[in-house]
């Protein structure tokens, strides 16, 4: 299982659509989406991660590479991850989108769809820094953080 981390406008999304099958990505927008036709409504977050949770196992189940993309800026709900992955014994790689507000910011005004609030978007940020120093006693078999744009850019993935 691979975690996505970062604030919204990171580029998660993107950068998952660059390096994986359509069917290897499970989103939080895309079953927010399913559950009411709107990928913003935050209000059927509840239905959306169950979705999200069961599709996971299930194909964790079946030895499939699963991806998640959100936000996961907060333990607890890298937690629930975590957990799911150990009933099917998966190791779960964390990639850490740290980047500059700034350029979230920047990116996230950019988009055509779903345009997250800067206050939505500083609160994930500051979630996210306060939570990177214990990242590593969370579980994950490895960690790897981009802090650029240019990094990402650089990154290859290696499946074994």
């Amino acid at each position: 299982m691979v975690v996505l981390m970062g604030i919204s406008g990171s580029g998660k999304s993107t950068f998952a659509h660059q390096h994986f099958a359509p069917t290897e990505i499970l989103s939080s927008d895309h079953c927010r989406a399913l559950v009411c036709d709107d990928e913003n409504e935050q209000s059927v977050n509840q239905a959306a991660f169950e979705i999200l949770h069961l599709i996971a196992a299930k194909r964790l189940a079946q030895r499939k590479l699963t991806v998640i993309d959100a936000t996961h800026v907060q333990p607890d709900v890298r937690q629930t991850w975590l957990e799911i992955a150990g009933h099917s014994q998966t190791p779960v790689v964390a990639i850490v989108f740290n980047f500059d507000p700034a350029i979230c910011l920047q990116q996230n005004a950019q988009r055509l769809q779903r345009v997250v609030p800067r206050d939505v978007l500083l609160q994930q940020h500051h979630d996210l820094q306060a939570s990177l120093e214990g990242l590593s006693r969370e579980g994950f078999a490895a960690i790897y953080v981009l802090t650029s744009p240019a990094e990402l850019t650089a990154v290859t993935i290696l499946r074994k």
